[in-house]
């Protein structure tokens, strides 16, 4: 593997998390901010990580299958992250954060008895739920990527992770930043998501600049569509 291989590996890694964790940051804010004697930060930061594990497990369909198909099929897959940023912009909400912390808080409630550090479960059954979309993200991700590149993918993803366990908890002290994190988080990843979706199918050569454009078009026109069905049927 080539250091231009290793270097892009590594550039996609960091992308890729940080599109699709981004709004950890708000969860692990509200976690790091109820810190007593019962719960401490080696639950969140053990809970964390655990979480994203599970999720990256999830996602290892996409490692195997890319073993066995066309690298141009694969490419195909980039198109999930695509539609995924599409529907965030059409179907963009006030503070799509808001029902996680409710279920976060729900999750804090519950009594969990004969478990060991009940505490770690519940951030990591919610680092799961708030990361259910990650799998549509890693699974393209992981299909077009060669065994070396997955492992330094899979290395700066929990580099990234610690980092952001540190990050949120320094942050828990300045009010100021968190805020403008929380306000604007939603506003760039769907764009970030976008980008990388076009990355994943151009690097495979699976659609032209062209067609990937027009897909886009069709993915846009689908979503407008959907949204207009559910808001006549409710």
């Amino acid at each position: 593997m080539s250091w231009h291989n290793y270097v892009t590996a590594i550039s996609t890694g960091a992308i890729t998390f940080i599109a699709t964790n981004i709004d950890d940051i708000v969860i692990l804010l509200l976690f790091f901010s109820q810190i007593n004697s019962n719960f401490r930060p080696r639950h969140i930061v053990t809970g964390q990580f655990l979480g994203f594990t599970f999720l990256v497990i999830l996602s290892l369909s996409g490692l195997f299958s890319g073993l066995v198909l066309s690298k141009s099929w694969i490419g195909l897959l980039g198109l999930l992250p695509i539609a995924i940023g599409i529907s965030s912009l059409v179907n963009r909400e006030e503070d799509s954060s808001e029902e996680v912390l409710q279920e976060t808080e729900e999750y804090q409630e519950t009594t969990i008895t004969n478990l060991l550090s009940p505490q770690i479960y519940s951030v990591a059954a919610v680092t799961v739920a708030n990361g259910s979309d990650n799998i549509s993200v890693y699974v393209p991700l992981f299909a077009s990527s060669s065994l070396e590149s997955f492992v330094v993918t899979i290395i700066m993803f929990f580099i990234l992770l610690g980092i952001w366990c540190y990050a949120a908890y320094k942050l828990t002290k300045q009010k100021i930043i968190a805020d403008i994190l929380t306000r604007y988080i939603n506003h760039i990843v769907p764009f970030v998501l976008i980008a990388l979706g076009a990355f994943i199918v151009l690097k495979s050569e699976a659609l032209s600049l062209i067609k990937l454009a027009f897909s886009c078009f069709c993915l846009m026109i689908l979503v407008k569509n959907n949204e207009i069905e559910e808001n006549s049927s409710t």
